[in-house]
């Protein structure tokens, strides 16, 4: 197939692109290099199969596919709150543009919603049914907010005119090409415990997080792409809980050095807990992760020696 890919040079989006390439499919890389980064597809530059377009999703953009990812849009707090305007346009107009496109091709499209739109939930965990407690005008609301618009969109869209979608609720994932000053918290703490400095812990550290390696859900995204039961949404995560405090330690662990932890003030709207109920993604797909957080974690360390040392 034909497959379009928008953030396609991004952490999640360059991992697609090796694996749909892997598989036999042509893909379009549509990214404005805000928060992707030329380096994390400069392997598959040349490849006959691989077509890089450097294009901002807020402007329309025709091609015949057969498949739209939708991937772009800044996921991390310090990215997305950088300009938090255009961060709701990237959002919103963004997903206009690939839904009229899958309206005109007669395109499959895929959404990368997030558990953001979950907010600071009062229900735990997190199963598809729950609505949310989301602030609509906190300093992370561009984001919780656009994706939450982005996901009535493409119900409507398929509503109205029949557009085929698919809509999936990423967790927090981790893996090699995140980039070291994303504001993620594992990044943080592998970048500080690399550099020698003490890890920042946010408030006691007691706060809950569930992480999900990278390669376990791209392996998700194909999945349901490709299934025709349901279009969403659809959790994808690690239902393995963990708070800040035993990533911090587990950081230190692997990494060595003489980092310590250090306690800063909470930020605004941080949720205190966030965990997805998988059961959907389980019985629809036969799908959940497979990588553990040591694992993980070992290889994204490694992935940090290297990026650091350039």
């Amino acid at each position: 197939m034909r497959i379009l890919i928008t953030g396609g040079a991004g952490f999640l989006g360059s991992h697609l692109s090796d694996r749909l390439i892997e598989q036999g499919h042509e893909v379009i890389c549509l990214d404005n290099f805000f928060t992707g980064r030329k380096s994390n597809i400069q392997h598959l530059i040349g490849n006959p199969s691989f077509e890089l377009v450097r294009h901002d999703v807020i402007d329309p953009f025709k091609f015949e596919v057969d498949r739209i990812y939708n991937l772009a849009c800044p996921a991390s707090p310090p990215h997305y709150q950088y300009n938090p305007i255009k961060t709701m346009k990237t959002s919103v107009v963004g997903a206009i543009n690939c839904l009229g496109l899958a309206k005109r091709v007669k395109a499959r499209v895929f959404q990368a919603s997030t558990s953001e739109v979950y907010g600071d939930p009062n229900v735990h965990p997190q199963p598809e049914s729950y609505w949310g407690h989301v602030n609509p005008i906190g300093l992370r609301s561009c984001y919780d907010e656009g994706k939450r618009a982005a996901e009535t969109l493409f119900f409507d869209y398929h509503r109205e005119n029949g557009v085929d979608i698919r809509v999936i609720r990423i967790f927090n994932t981790y893996g090699p090409r995140m980039l070291p000053d994303d504001g993620r918290v594992v990044s943080n703490f592998i970048v500080q415990a690399l550099q020698g400095k003490d890890l920042t812990v946010y408030g006691e550290g007691s706060q809950t997080r569930s992480f999900c390696y990278v390669d376990d859900l791209v392996d998700g995204f194909m999945r349901f792409m490709e299934q025709d039961k349901i279009v969403g949404p659809m959790n994808l995560g690690n239902p393995g809980e963990f708070t800040m405090l035993q990533l911090a330690e587990l950081v230190l662990k692997k990494v060595g050095g003489k980092s310590k932890i250090t306690h800063l003030p909470l930020p605004s709207d941080d949720p205190k807990q966030r965990k997805p109920d998988i059961s959907l993604a389980k019985d629809v797909l036969g799908w959940e992760p497979k990588v553990p957080l040591e694992q993980g974690i070992e290889k994204t360390i490694s992935y940090f020696k290297t990026a650091l040392a350039q």
